[in-house]
This record gives structure tokens, sequence and C-alpha cells, in this order.
């Protein structure tokens, strides 16, 4: 059983190279489609699995299940799990066959999700939760191994971006669709929900996820496109696991881990307590708040393409001009969200700049800055230091922003009311914090 898992996870050998130049392109453009088409609508549907406790926070605190506290705990355990499991996985994804990788982690972290709908225990919450992370942490190391496998350096940029419309289409997803499941069913059904659907993409991603190119008899990516940056890394033959710990010693992919980290402090402040704020702060019901987010999610889709297209044309695959125009952005909206005048219309707007500008940044911080700047059989690895990086933030988040606002959190006339100011002001910092880090890279270029 043990030889079965394991042969069915590593990749595959290399076949002989087919001959036939117009089978290998026609074979090229099928792959290519159904491979994008699998890590981003595979991906975004997986990631409602990894939202679902922000959406129903407001009816487990107000129905003393659990504190603001306890919530921040279960929700840290998802992201610490996912921090290290990001680092582990993106060093396996290397080595891994894409379509079994990445549907037994999208099948797990299903089944998880429905669990959490049957518990109301503290430490079985933090255990689901905490599993539901680890697995969820394949989704990412597949999607970026899939990228820098199938698709080209100086086109990678905008497949990257359209891929990473995909975490804007599980929140959406989220924000919209589990948001009114809950509200019409319960909590439970908050995660039940999610966790059906993602026993159905995992099955999908048995079908239609693929191997490498040449497991398949298809040559390299870049020797089909002739598109090669790091010619040398080519005739070096390193071994892959010497290019993965190549990316230590290059001192950039410390600073866009910590750059990311600070991004994804911001990030998921709002993916998992914006609801409970604009119900809270703002008088939003659970639909209208999920609504309201779902503005930004639609706002982040645009982002990523729009990082893509913009870093890639106008930038010449240059990040760092891009990241600085996304962070202003992105600053922008946060300042409208919570000191701009308090009407619908202002908290729209903001919600699209912010949108907008933290999805270009999190296409740039998350992974593709890294990537571009690593040898191309470290993707893998690159995107799970970075994740480490990054999700420690988001679980810092989780502690910190739950400790700020139960501490805020008072009993008037038997309502429970609640103070937001220490967090939001914690959670704009943390944009400012990122902008000063991505910018201190600006003459990092890509290898060549």
């Amino acid at each position: 059983m043990l030889h079965f898992v394991t042969s069915r996870l590593a990749t595959g050998m290399d076949q002989p190279l087919l001959e036939d130049r117009g089978r290998i392109a026609t074979l090229y453009r099928r792959y290519r489609f159904r491979v994008l088409s699998a890590i981003t609508l595979g991906y975004g549907l997986a990631y409602t699995c990894r939202l679902a406790l922000g959406v129903v926070k407001e009816p487990l605190i107000k129905q003393n299940i659990f504190t603001p506290a306890e919530l921040g705990t279960i929700g840290s355990a998802l992201f610490f799990a996912y921090a290290f499991g990001k680092l582990v996985n993106g060093f396996l994804a290397d080595h891994a066959n894409m379509k079994w990788f990445f549907g037994i982690g999208v099948l797990v972290s299903a089944l998880a999700n429905i669990g959490m709908g049957f518990s109301t225990t503290l430490w079985l919450s933090i255990l689901l939760w905490g599993i539901n992370g680890w697995f969820q942490s394949f989704g990412a190391p597949a999607g970026i191994v899939s990228l820098a496998n199938w698709f080209s350096d100086h086109e990678r940029g905008r497949y990257y971006g359209i891929w990473s419309t995909a975490h804007s289409i599980g929140e959406g997803l989220t924000f919209v669709a589990v948001a009114g499941v809950a509200a019409m069913f319960g909590w439970r059904f908050g995660f039940w929900g999610p966790g059906a659907l993602g026993v159905c993409v995992a099955l999908l991603l048995f079908v239609f996820m693929r191997d490498r190119p040449r497991t398949m008899g298809l040559p390299e990516i870049g020797d089909f496109k002739n598109d090669h940056w790091d010619v040398t890394e080519k005739q070096s033959a390193k071994t892959v696991l010497r290019q993965q710990l190549s990316i230590l010693k290059i001192p950039a992919v410390w600073v866009l881990a910590l750059a990311s980290a600070a991004n994804y402090i911001t990030r998921y402040a709002i993916n998992s307590w914006g609801i409970l704020y604009l119900q809270e702060a703002r008088g939003y019901s659970l639909e209208g708040a999920g609504t309201l987010l779902m503005i930004d999610t639609l706002a982040g889709i645009v982002g990523c393409v729009a990082y893509g297209f913009m870093s890639d044309k106008w930038f010449k695959a240059r990040r760092p001009p891009a990241n600085l125009l996304f962070s202003l952005i992105e600053i922008a909206g946060l300042g409208l969200v919570f000191f701009g005048p308090r009407n619908n219309a202002v908290l729209v707007v903001g919600f699209l700049l912010f949108g907008f500008g933290i999805n270009g940044l999190i296409t740039s911080l998350g992974g593709l800055f890294a990537v571009d700047i690593s040898p191309k059989r470290a993707a893998g690895a690159v995107m799970g230091f970075v994740g480490v990086f990054s999700y420690l933030g988001a679980s810092l988040q989780e502690q910190v922003s739950g400790q700020l606002i139960q501490h805020g959190m008072k009993v008037v006339h038997g309502t429970k009311v609640f103070d937001f100011g220490p967090a939001i002001y914690f959670w704009c910092g943390a944009a400012i914090v990122s902008l000063v880090l991505a910018s201190s890279v600006w003459n990092v270029k890509p290898r060549d």
C-alpha cells in the first residue's frame, strides 16, 4: 500500500522525446489549457475550504460556542500548519506527480471541513483546522510547479496572474455562496458546503491534471519555446536538491519572504475578520457583509491579471515598480475603508482599491518575484520558503487580532459590543511595512 501511494505521488520517468513537431505543438496546446484550467479553477474552488471559519465567526461568538480569542487560536492552527506544510510540500512538489499530489491535498482538506461542521470542542476544532491547513498547503506548490513546467520564462508572469485569480475566485464564492448557505441553514453548513464541493473538485483534479511534459515525451517548455533565462543552470546539471538549497543564499528571497509575511497579515485580517467587522462596526447582515467583500474579490481578480500583464509588458518583467504601484493602491483602499467618510459608496471604492492592490501584491510577493530570481527546478521550494513566512504572518495575525478584538469587546445591556480600533492599526501598519520591504529590492532582476 505504501509503495502504491509513493509511486503514485512521485513524478514519472522521462519518456523518449516525440519527433513530430506538429504533434508536440498540438499536445502542448491541449495540456497547457487543461493544466491552467485545473490549477486555477481547482485551487479557486478548493479555497472555500480554507476560509469557511471567517464566515461563521459571528454566530459562533454570539452562541457562546467560542470566544474571539479561541477563534483566533483555531484560525492560527490552520495558518501555522499551512506555513510549514507549504515549505515541506514545496520541496516535495518539485519531485511529485501533480495529478495525485494536488488531488489528495484537496480531498483531505474537504474531509476536515466536513468534520468541523460537527465540532463544538476547542481542541478538536484546532486539530481539524490544523489538518486542513496542512493539506491546503498542497495547492500553491502544485500550481507554481505546474506553471514552471508548462509555461516559459517570459510568459510566466501573465499565466501566473491568471492562476492567481484562483484565490479571488475562492474568496468570492466563500463570501457570497458559503455566507448565503450559512445564513440560511446555520453555521454548520458553512463548513459542510465547502467540504462537499472540495470532494467533487478532488475527483476532477484526478482526471484533468497532468505530470511534467517530459513524462509524456514532450520537450522541456524552455526548449519548445526557445525561452531560457538561465542557460548556465541548464548546463551545470545540478541536482534538484542543490538547486533548492541554493535559494537560501539569495538575500532578496529573504527580504521578499518578510515582505510577504507583512502583506499576509493585512490580507488575512480582512479575509478572517472583515465579515465580523462589517457586521459589528458597520451594521451589515451576514449576506450584506459577504456581498461587500465580494467587491474586494472581483477587484482582486482584475488586480492579479493586471499585475501579471503590467509587470511583464510595461516593466519588462521587472516586479519592483509594479510592487510599489500596487502597494500604494492597497494602502489608499485601506485608508478609505477604515478612516474615510462612513457611507456605503466610500466603502465600496475602498474595497475596490484594496482588492485590486493587495491581490496584485500577492501575485508578486507570494511567489512570482521569488521564482523569477531562483533556479527553475527550485520553483516549488522557493514558493514553500516564502510561504512559511507568509503564513506565519497570517498565523500571527489571527492570534494578535483575536486578542485585540476580545480585549476591546464589552457587554452592554446584555449585548456584545466590539472595538476594532487597535486591530485596524495593526492591519494597516503591516501594509506599510510590506511596502518598505518590497521597495528595498528595487534593483533585483530575474536570473540571466
